[in-house]
């Protein structure tokens, strides 16, 4: 716990530290995050992460979550297009080498593009929305209250187990737990937002974050026991890797966006 407590106090001050000086510099940690998340995604399918194969998919993250804007007026292609560019190419390099690469790591290397770029494409144009630097706070602070309370009610009454056969350690008061205090902390960025964000959006916001964060927790759990692996790579101690940091924001930030949740 202490080792756990001191990478995260760490990397978090750095990460908001970024955050706040926004523009090319933030863009350029999440990209770069994007890109080792995709590295531990693909080793965990057991693909060589430097491939042939694999490059494509640095490609399309790359495609996805690089600052278009910064360089031109607008993207070139938008999400969709880039996704299906890659999955033609992906496919396409199935037939080349006669199946060599079977169908079924084709698309866990497509999936991995889909999962890890979309997520942290949102993460990143949070950040350049008006007023992003409260929203992508917003955010933030909602998914890691939701986290520490699931943990901390959990281990105080935490009884009856959420999900045993995927995460057994996760209780359903944790989980009750975590959307509670996910909620007030949601509220009280309202209260200080001086009119921003209304306490009605937050409650949803905050229940977005709790519910949808603890699913992507459960959702990264799920595809790691089914390649027998603790962590998704180990750049954080006492955290794994980027993807296991990162796993409830890489489908909360796409979640509150795609259902229009943030009033901006």
């Amino acid at each position: 716990m202490k080792q756990r407590l001191t990478t995260g106090i760490i990397a978090g001050v750095l990460f908001l530290g970024f955050c706040m000086l926004g523009g090319p510099w933030y863009h350029g940690l999440v990209l770069l995050m994007a890109l080792i998340g995709y590295y531990e995604f693909v080793k965990m399918t057991g693909v060589k992460p430097f491939s042939g194969v694999a490059l494509i998919g640095y490609a399309g993250i790359v495609s996805m979550v690089f600052p278009w804007e910064m360089v031109w007026d607008a993207r070139p292609l938008s999400l969709f297009q880039i996704s299906w560019i890659i999955m033609l190419v992906l496919m396409t390099a199935s037939v080349v080498t006669k199946n060599r690469l079977p169908i079924n790591t084709i698309a866990m290397l497509f999936i991995g593009v889909l999962y890890i770029g979309t997520g942290f494409y949102y993460i990143a144009e949070s950040r350049h929305l008006h007023h992003g630097l409260f929203w992508t706070f917003l955010l933030l602070g909602s998914i890691w209250a939701s986290d520490a309370g699931a943990y901390f009610v959990g281990k105080w009454i935490g009884k009856n187990k959420l999900w045993p056969s995927i995460s057994p350690n996760k209780t359903v008061e944790g989980a009750l737990g975590g959307i509670v205090i996910a909620i007030a902390t949601a509220v009280v960025f309202a209260l200080v937002s001086d009119g921003l964000l209304s306490w009605q959006r937050a409650i949803l916001i905050g229940v977005a974050c709790a519910v949808v964060g603890q699913m992507g927790d459960l959702i990264q759990s799920a595809y790691k026991r089914v390649y027998n692996i603790k962590d998704s790579g180990n750049l954080l101690p006492g955290h794994g890797g980027i993807l296991d940091r990162c796993d409830s924001w890489i489908v909360v930030f796409p979640f509150v966006h795609i259902l229009m949740l943030l009033p901006y």
